[in-house]
């Protein structure tokens, strides 16, 4: 066999051809017109063999700006936290990394468990009555959200603030159109937050629902409590999208009028992995967990009185006749979610709370060092938890600088004016527990140097 990777050997591939009655691959696509057929090779690499591919890959993975050789003040949605290294140990498991749907309780109280847990975790720190087995990830959720206000209003409007993430907003958009919902933005404050008086001018008897997200793509804290009044004020549902690291510190949604909370749980233990996957959370209010997404475990006990988990709700189309589903969601992120739930158990109360407090207190002294020498400026007022915009002196590109920053081993914050022209100039930075003292005072030297 020449490459002894490769499952198929040329015995295996004479089995099949003589299984079917042919005797060549050529034809299998005798069916195809030779006309629309390529004729010659691909250009392509030749092949590799085991070794020559290995290294070529790690030549590959060695270009990567990596958490371990950059110090990262990029956010934007995925951020560099700390992993304890008992959570790799746990999912690598292969009781869990191998666990499929659990359709079958009596063989799968492990994952059901897990999943249980995961639940029960997301109530605790969202303060909601509900939460589901997760979904695919935080903007997946918060489109979902949408949906089930519309379902469960009857009305077709969403209101969505402009300070929500701008890559979940284009999923909200993108479910709205399938189900003809119109989603209308509202504006933002010179504070960087949700703009009251426009979500006032624009609420109305035909809104199913209000989505803002807390802290904001700014970074920015909303007033959850004033957009509360006013969205059950016309009868709409209150959305709310929450980075779960932040709910250590501050008040839970719930407890501040929330129908719905969704939000990410990458900082929660899962790897940035340059970009994904992830795993959302979606939580309600107990009127709405009949309209919920996805699937619910609950506990119970056997005829033995011994305790045991099953699938306890699934609204959705593959158990249940389609025009009742809520949603064509068929499956969750049950290894991620685990993801989480092991940090949760590992860093408990007083954990989260500890971590929370240093990025609070890291962002802010980030920010002082930052705008000391005059040179940069902050943009907003509002207050935030570990992420913040910053304005660059006229004219400076943020493309630009971050390159010459990868130069200094640093990976900058985002580019705002990719998503808000009005924003052009302007960097997003998150600083996480992971940054020492001495990365941001050097981040702060390099950027004045560069400046």
């Amino acid at each position: 066999m020449k490459h002894r990777y490769l499952p198929i050997t040329e015995q295996d591939e004479a089995q099949m051809l003589e299984t079917i009655g042919i005797s060549s691959i050529d034809e299998l696509f005798g069916d195809i017109p030779a006309k629309v057929r390529f004729q010659g090779e691909l250009q392509v690499s030749k092949a590799l063999d085991e070794q020559g591919l290995l290294r070529y890959m790690r030549r590959l993975a060695g270009k990567n700006a990596d958490f371990d050789q950059y110090a990262s003040f990029l956010g934007a949605g995925i951020y560099d936290h700390h992993l304890p290294v008992v959570i790799n140990h746990v999912i690598s498991r292969s009781e869990f990394y191998t666990a499929y749907t659990p359709y079958q309780p009596e063989i799968s109280q492990g994952e059901l468990q897990a999943i249980f847990e995961f639940q029960s975790y997301i109530c605790e720190l969202t303060g909601m009555a509900v939460a589901n087995a997760s979904m695919y990830d935080g903007a997946t959720a918060l489109a979902e959200a949408g949906a089930l206000a519309s379902g469960a209003t009857k009305r077709s409007r969403l209101l969505v603030s402009r300070a929500v993430h701008p890559e979940a907003r284009h999923i909200l958009r993108t479910t709205a159109r399938g189900l003809n919902l119109e989603v209308v933005e509202i504006g933002l404050t010179p504070e960087g937050g949700t703009d009251l008086s426009d979500l006032t001018s624009k609420v109305s008897g035909e809104t199913a629902g209000v989505i803002l997200q807390s802290p904001n793509f700014f970074g920015v804290v909303e007033d959850i409590a004033a957009m509360e009044s006013l969205a059950h004020g016309v009868g709409a549902l209150l959305v709310v999208s929450a980075n779960p690291l932040t709910l250590g510190l501050l008040e839970a949604p719930g407890r501040l009028g929330a129908d719905i909370v969704v939000g990410d749980c990458q900082p929660l233990g899962i790897p940035a992995s340059l970009g994904g996957p992830s795993c959302g959370y979606f939580a309600v209010a107990e009127k709405w967990m009949r309209r919920m997404p996805g699937r619910i475990v609950g506990q119970t006990v056997d005829r033995a009185g011994k305790r045991g988990f099953v699938l306890t709700l699934q609204a959705r189309e593959q158990h249940i006749r389609r025009e009742k589903a809520t949603s064509n969601i068929c499956s969750n992120q049950a290894l991620l979610a685990l993801c989480a739930s092991v940090y949760l158990s590992t860093m408990g109360k007083q954990g989260i709370q500890d971590v929370g407090n240093l990025n609070v207190q890291k962002a802010h002294y980030a920010a002082e060092r930052l705008t000391a020498g005059g040179r940069l400026s902050l943009p907003f007022s509002g207050s935030y938890f570990n992420e913040f915009a910053v304005r660059l002196p006229e004219g400076t590109s943020v493309k630009q600088l971050n390159s010459k920053l990868l130069d200094h081993n640093i990976i900058g914050g985002y580019d705002l004016g990719l998503d808000y022209p009005e924003l052009e100039g302007h960097m997003l930075i998150a600083v996480t527990e992971q940054r020492t003292r001495e990365d941001i005072d050097h981040f702060a030297a390099v950027l004045e140097e560069l400046l």
